[in-house]
């Protein structure tokens, strides 16, 4: 079988920043320039490709930026699907640009709109990205480790205030729709109690669980609440207002403060929030999320090689595989139930 001659390969990442994209980037250029190829970086996700704004990565363009977190690319939230002259303009510009594959790097929202393209005839691969990680096909996404050490850390340092003035602290975190950051950061930093989508609780079983560890002496509580939790007696979720994005997400936060005020008033203790929020999002990704988006971006060129098209790459076990794009979105991935189990054996 003779050489195949070159490609030229676009590239954009879309939806919330996480640690770990640049290292997708540096790899897909790495592996692409090996094959004799050329990589195009697309500008702030589809709306690069609605506007035509892309620009060539060398070795020089990526140079550097392993440890760095974000994108070098830029991101955005826009959604090409809303608009069918939108559409027509990312099929257009794929055309301008002379992309001959294309490589999506995203959530559900991303991916969703790549399959979309995949349909369409567009040789397009996925990449899964989120710090959420809930996107079912792949056994974690790049990103997730560097968020929990965040806010293990956090959960840490809370510590020492919430036994200094025998308070309850209640860190609200990432999750949307799971609990994932949730749960493994509230067991490595060894919160009292952790209220995730997945779970929903009322605040009587919520203050149950700190009294009966405030009568053993324990003075203080740690509680740790996903964005996306609902109390068990609430009619909707909470969000910051009306407002959504182009993909239809509200703009959640706000839930640590109810849950804050509601457990102050149902047991008299002194009770503070902290919202991490984007600071889960920032700073440099962990050796393992360097080393994930590492080779997810090896993997997805390989897989355009292979002409593998409308496929996502994927994590199962310590294998990089992957998965038609069509299985991958299907639904979300929850937290596993034997989890939750193990963190309610250290609550109270």
């Amino acid at each position: 079988m003779g050489k195949q001659s070159s490609k030229r390969i676009g590239i954009l990442t879309g939806g919330g920043d996480c640690p770990g994209l640049n290292a997708v980037i540096r790899a897909v250029v790495r592996r692409a320039l090996l094959y004799g190829d050329e990589v195009i970086g697309i500008k702030n996700g589809w709306l690069g490709l609605v506007r035509g704004m892309a620009e060539p990565l060398t070795l020089l363009s990526v140079s550097g930026i392993l440890p760095r977190g974000g994108t070098i690319l830029g991101t955005s939230r826009t959604n090409p699907l809303k608009s069918e002259a939108d559409t027509k303009k990312v099929l257009a510009n794929i055309k301008k640009l002379k992309l001959d594959w294309l490589i999506a790097v995203g959530g559900e929202d991303t991916l969703g709109v790549a399959r979309h393209l995949a349909e369409q005839g567009i040789k397009v691969v996925g990449v899964p990205k989120t710090i959420d990680n809930d996107v079912e096909g792949t056994d974690q996404t790049f990103g997730f480790d560097t968020a929990v050490s965040i806010v293990t850390e956090a959960i840490d340092r809370l510590h020492t205030t919430a036994e200094s003035h025998q308070r309850v602290m209640v860190v609200e975190v990432m999750g949307r729709h799971t609990g994932w950051i949730a749960v493994v950061s509230g067991l490595a930093g060894g919160a009292d109690c952790i209220l995730i989508p997945e779970h929903p609780m009322t605040i009587q079983e919520i203050c149950q669980i700190l009294e009966k560890r405030h009568a053993r002496g324990r003075l203080f509580s740690i509680v740790v609440v996903a964005e996306g939790f609902k109390l068990a007696e609430a009619e909707g979720l909470i969000t910051k207002d009306e407002s959504r994005d182009q993909f239809g997400h509200v703009h959640l936060g706000g839930i640590g403060e109810i849950v804050a005020q509601q457990i102050e008033k149902h047991t008299g203790f002194e009770t503070r929030v902290t919202v991490l929020g984007h600071i889960q999002r920032g700073g440099s990704p962990t050796a393992f999320d360097r080393v994930l988006g590492t080779r997810y971006g090896v993997k997805a060129v390989e897989l355009l090689h292979e002409g593998k098209f409308g496929e996502m790459v994927a994590l199962r076990g310590n294998k990089i595989t992957s998965i038609p794009l069509s299985q991958a979105m299907r639904k979300l991935k929850h937290v596993d139930p034997e989890l939750i189990r193990t963190a309610e054996m250290f609550y109270g």
